[in-house]
């Protein structure tokens, strides 16, 4: 921003971002949102360490972030995912993510110890830590996996350490464009979350299952598939007071 406005941190004006956000036409409304949330806390870090002793920001109407919608892997596509020939360590990964709703970031730092059982400790986004059920195809798989250390080690760049998120997502997204399935790693987590809903769970189970402070950043996980809409349409009665 501040090459293209030729302005300095303590003197980028309201009119500065404002001009710098309307120029980038390219960007959608998703992209210029996260932008202005990073421009907000940016001038805002400004502040508290005296850099400057007002915030542009607070001039400026943020833009709205569209509504997010569920985006699902689909069933056809999962299964395709999962006969296809890969490297253990992909379909352990793609397990990970389809049965137990697991970020590529979660998948990354695994280890043995996690593992209980039939039930798996996930150290999860924003420092939020759970235990959570495993599903019975993945305690097959937790067998054959290292009881203590990492479940996917680095390479010899990073020893001792755990496999980076990029690379887990890399390595689950070759194996979707290899499948032809649609969508990016983390549609297998909404696959997860839709299909919990779809099979009886209720909103709040799956909050849970899916570790979500809030059963708003759940439901933009959940898809409702047609036939549940439709049947539920169809048990209306308009004469049940007659």
């Amino acid at each position: 921003m501040l090459t293209e406005t030729g302005t300095t941190p303590t003197t980028t004006t309201a009119m500065d971002v404002a001009r710098w956000l309307s120029a980038h036409s390219e960007w959608g409304a998703s992209t210029a949102a996260t932008y202005f949330s990073y421009c907000q806390s940016w001038f805002k870090w400004l502040m508290i360490m005296e850099h400057r002793t007002d915030n542009p920001m607070v001039k400026l109407a943020a833009p709205r972030r569209p509504d997010r919608s569920p985006r699902p892997v689909s069933n056809v596509g999962l299964i395709r995912l999962l006969a296809l020939r890969t490297h253990r360590r992909t379909h352990v990964m793609i397990l990970l993510g389809a049965l137990a709703g697991m970020r590529v970031s979660e998948i990354a730092k695994v280890k043995g110890e996690d593992i209980d059982g039939d039930r798996i400790y996930i150290d999860g986004k924003g420092g939020k830590k759970a235990w959570v059920p495993l599903h019975p195809l993945l305690v097959e798989v937790a067998a054959t996996m290292p009881k203590r250390g990492w479940w996917f080690p680095g390479n010899c760049r990073r020893p001792g350490q755990h496999i980076l998120y990029k690379s887990v997502s890399d390595l689950i997204g070759n194996a979707m464009r290899r499948a032809d399935v649609a969508g990016t790693p983390h549609a297998l987590r909404h696959w997860y979350a839709t299909t919990l809903l779809t099979e009886g769970a209720d909103l709040r189970t799956v909050q849970e299952l899916m570790r979500h402070s809030s059963v708003q950043t759940t439901q933009v996980y959940t898809q409702v598939p047609d036939e549940r809409r439709i049947s539920a349409i169809g048990r209306l009665d308009p004469f049940q007071a007659a």
